[in-house]
């Protein structure tokens, strides 16, 4: 998911000469993220966490090879753009990636879909507190709704029974999907400061080269006592997708769809993520749903909606 939300793009086209198919890359960018997150509760049935992120990136490294090298007529990088480089990989790929796959897998996708839609809420907390922007009424609103969202359904959750264990286990999981969303938010804030010397397409690929940097000592010791003979070819196949998803395709169709859609449009679309984690949650892995996630998905995505939706003039 990190790679397809904190970038801009070439100067927009008027709201009447957008072409459709920009308005679907947008759409399709977020439905994906969507479902790898919803997805991957298939993957952590079969992989540690740390091994999933380390051969996540190690696959997108392979396929995105190409895209390191410094085309003619791009600037060099200076040593602030090394350093946001970092911290862009760090927050936005490294803990992003643990902090979701972890949260997801002691809690569900149903739930992880509630809190990725408050990653404009967190955006504007993060903007306030670092760049000094202005939270707006509305803004603010779109805030105290996505929180209201994930604390409706960690209530609802835990009143709905289950072991202390259990009960602590889904607290947590709670929590790190929220540290993931944050992870996301400073992602897009730290987006903002890189000085557009750099193309998306080398952005992607250098930080994910970092991510895969971090997570390999991680990776290589729980890979030491896994038996990969065990890993289904379907699931390898999913995980490929996983991988690709995550770190390229996504950010291609999202910087596609930029070129020609205002970002304040842009935003909007973001909603397709949570709709599809939910979709993938309750129609491929058979998650329970009731009448407390329909009202904590409703507020989550009303604040989303608050959050994203262009003003007028």
């Amino acid at each position: 998911m990190s790679d397809a939300t904190g970038q801009g793009g070439a100067p927009a086209h008027a709201p009447s000469q957008v072409p459709a198919w920009a308005w679907l890359s947008l759409a399709a960018s977020m439905a994906l993220v969507g479902s790898y997150v919803g997805l991957s509760k298939l993957l952590l049935a079969a992989f540690p966490v740390l091994l999933l992120a380390w051969l996540r990136f190690g696959m997108a490294a392979v396929v995105m090879l190409h895209w390191v090298r410094r085309r003619p007529g791009e600037a060099a990088l200076s040593p602030h753009d090394r350093k946001l480089l970092f911290w862009e990989s760090f927050l936005g790929n490294f803990l992003f990636s643990i902090c979701m796959l972890y949260g997801v897998q002691l809690t569900s996708a149903l739930a992880a879909g509630v809190t990725m839609a408050a990653i404009p809420a967190a955006v504007a907390l993060l903007s306030r507190a670092f760049l000094g922007e202005q939270i707006k009424p509305r803004v603010a609103t779109a805030i105290a709704c996505a929180a209201a969202g994930i604390a409706f359904l960690a209530v609802a959750r835990h009143q709905g029974g289950g072991s202390e264990a259990a009960t602590g286990q889904s607290a947590l999981g709670y929590a790190l999907l929220l540290a993931a969303v944050f992870c996301e938010a400073a992602y897009v804030v730290i987006g903002k400061r890189l000085t557009g010397n750099v193309s998306p397409r080398r952005i992607s690929a250098l930080i994910n080269l970092w991510g895969l940097a971090l997570v390999t000592p991680f990776g290589l010791w729980q890979a030491w006592s896994f038996d990969f003979g065990r890993v289904a070819p379907s699931l390898w196949l999913l995980l490929l997708f996983y991988a690709v998803a995550a770190s390229m395709v996504t950010v291609w169709l999202w910087m596609q769809g930029l070129r020609h859609v205002p970002s304040s449009r842009a935003g909007v679309f973001t909603v397709m993520l949570p709709l599809a984690a939910a979709t993938v949650g309750i129609a491929v892995l058979g998650e329970a749903w009731g009448a407390a996630h329909v009202v904590a998905f409703a507020l989550a995505l009303a604040g989303l909606l608050l959050a994203t939706w262009p003003e007028r003039g």
